[in-house]
């Protein structure tokens, strides 16, 4: 791989993953759970502090193995090969697959509402009486995107990262614009910030209102997965993930303050196209269908950004030997990992077709959660036991940085294990399904190495 890649391509990559489905998406869920508007925007608050505690301890992390891989790289340096396997494996199916199904899905929301389409008709396939999938104009339409964008992503890095920087530099603009207009020239109230909540909020309330917010800010650590092809990496990848990640923490906060200048906070909870619908309350119908287009086309930046990304992880895996040989190689015209693209494409679709969207937000939140905590105990071993002095780049206020990183996620983990089983069963029946994978492709890679050793002495004493 060519380190092509500069400090703003590294950003723009960084603030294009996490901007995007959940920031549209979850300030509705969020506020069914918490009911106050002044303890949402704590939750926004607290959430981007997690972010950027993460984001420091992976930048020392990225400037000390600059290679594809991400997390993969990280765990298996830190706690060895069978902890990054399922670190690899979790990224595959929850940590872009489900978050690509998720925005694609998004995607199609707002863009019908752009046109006043109908989203309600579709047919549910079932086998035995349970169904299995749902077909709609909306799966449809994100099954098409999700096509389109790996094809993109296939053709060549250099063209799809210009595709991904003006698509985030559209997008950038799109929350700013919105973030001014909303306060200067929208019909909002700001009596709805001081709305009492029906209802006391609580911990548990607040760690599973974490988990919506987590969704909506990962990303942090995207251009960590692309350690190979960014330029000066010891300095790059810390710098794009802490300026990547600061620039969203204020644009969250301010895209929440609009929101509840928008709606009171009845009228906020449950919904999807919570952006829609704020635009629609502060600008009337009209302007709110132009804004939803303009969410779908940024939109399509983070899911640019995921399908740029992901496929650099299945591929390391590969490399190492702990996955099919297929997803290893890169195309000889490209030189991009396109059967890594095509895979990661293959679930997204899956995925589109067979989950509601709260469902894939929860079960997102909740495994990266976990392997995002280890990650930073990862770190924090690697410090203790390594003899090197590490890089130039080093945690900011260690050790209460991953400290506070790794206690918040514990915390999100425990109330989500206790509010949402069913979920969390979901998270670790996927673990599981990897440690018997990797047992799997372990055992397939020990064959071959015993293989070719036969061969090379059969070979020797026929010399």
């Amino acid at each position: 791989m060519k380190r092509e890649l500069g400090p703003f391509s590294a950003t723009a990559l960084v603030i294009a993953n996490m901007v995007g489905t959940g920031i549209f998406t979850t300030s509705g869920f969020i506020m069914a759970e918490l009911g106050d508007p002044k303890v949402l925007l704590l939750c926004w608050l607290c959430g981007g502090l997690f972010a950027l505690c993460g984001a420091l301890c992976y930048g020392e992390l990225g400037a000390r193995f600059p290679r594809a891989g991400g997390e993969y790289v990280f765990l298996k340096e830190s706690l060895g090969k069978p902890v990054g396997f399922l670190s690899g494996w979790i990224s595959l199916i929850v940590g872009f697959s489900a978050p690509i199904a998720a925005a694609a899905v998004a995607f199609a929301t707002y863009l019908f509402q752009a046109f006043s389409v109908s989203m309600a008709h579709g047919v549910d396939p079932s086998l035995f009486g349970s169904r299995f999938a749902f077909l709609s104009p909306v799966t449809l339409t994100a099954i098409g995107v999700i096509g389109l964008l790996s094809f993109l992503h296939y053709h060549s890095l250099r063209i799809g990262s210009r595709v991904q920087n003006g698509l985030t530099l559209f997008k950038i603009a799109l929350v700013i614009a919105f973030i001014g207009a909303g306060f200067l020239l929208g019909d909002g109230s700001r009596d709805h910030l001081l709305a009492a909540a029906p209802i006391p909020w609580s911990a548990e309330k607040f760690a599973v209102a974490l988990i919506f917010v987590s969704f909506a800010y990962s990303g942090w650590n995207a251009s960590a997965y692309l350690g190979s092809e960014i330029t000066a990496p010891q300095r790059n990848i810390p710098l794009s993930l802490l300026t990547g990640t600061v620039v969203v923490v204020v644009l969250y906060l301010l895209l929440n303050l609009v929101y509840l200048y928008a709606l009171p906070p009845e009228a906020m909870q449950g919904v999807l196209e919570i952006g829609a619908k704020s635009a629609e309350s502060l600008f009337g119908l009209d302007i709110s269908r132009l804004f939803s287009g303009a969410v779908a086309l940024g939109l399509l930046s983070v899911m640019s950004a995921m399908i740029l990304t992901g496929p650099r992880i299945y591929y390391a895996m590969s490399r190492d030997r702990v996955f099919f040989d297929l997803f290893g190689k890169l195309s000889q015209n490209r030189q991009t990992p396109a059967a890594s693209i095509a895979l990661q494409a293959a679930i997204a679709i899956v995925m589109v077709v067979s989950a509601s969207f709260e469902t894939l937000l929860l079960y997102i939140g909740f495994t990266l959660s976990l392997f995002a905590m280890l990650t930073v105990i990862g770190l924090m071993r690697i410090r203790r036991f390594s003899s090197s002095v590490g890089p130039a780049y080093r945690t900011f206020a260690y050790p209460l940085t991953p400290l506070l990183f790794i206690l918040s996620n514990l915390w999100i983990i425990f109330f989500s294990i206790k509010s949402r089983p069913v979920t969390a069963l979901y998270g670790f029946g996927t673990i599981g399904l990897g440690a018997v994978a990797y047992i799997f492709f372990d055992h397939m890679h020990r064959s071959k190495n015993r293989a070719l050793s036969a061969n090379e002495t059969i070979k020797r004493k026929a010399k």
